[in-house]
């Protein structure tokens, strides 16, 4: 987790977005890029601050979330977005057995 020059106040979270949630692939391999609206889309980010009134969710923990209800946020040249922890839907679980969590949308 890199060190970030900020502190995260009541129920906010600072999240980055998964990398591979902004391209993705259809079943055929046509890749459908990020720009794409297809319906309401949810997203997974990855938790790398949190304030002091977080209850549900911890750093590091990967969170689904409304990419339309979020506020991004630039801090030592990478963009981050803050949200309330009212807004995560699901935290994901890791498979025990295998790398990452198997959960895809």
């Amino acid at each position: 987790m890199p060190v970030l020059p900020i502190r995260m106040l009541h129920d906010r979270l600072l999240v980055e977005l998964d990398a591979e949630s902004s391209e993705r692939r259809s079943a055929a391999g046509i890749v459908i890029p990020a720009t794409a609206v297809v319906g309401k889309r949810l997203a997974w980010a990855r938790i790398v601050a949190v304030g002091q009134q977080v209850r549900q969710v911890s750093l590091g923990d990967t969170v689904l979330f409304d990419p339309e209800d979020r506020s991004e946020v630039e801090l030592s040249g990478t963009t981050y977005l803050l949200l309330r922890e009212k807004d995560v839907h699901a935290v994901a679980r890791p498979d025990p057995t295998r790398e990452g969590t198997g959960l895809y949308l």
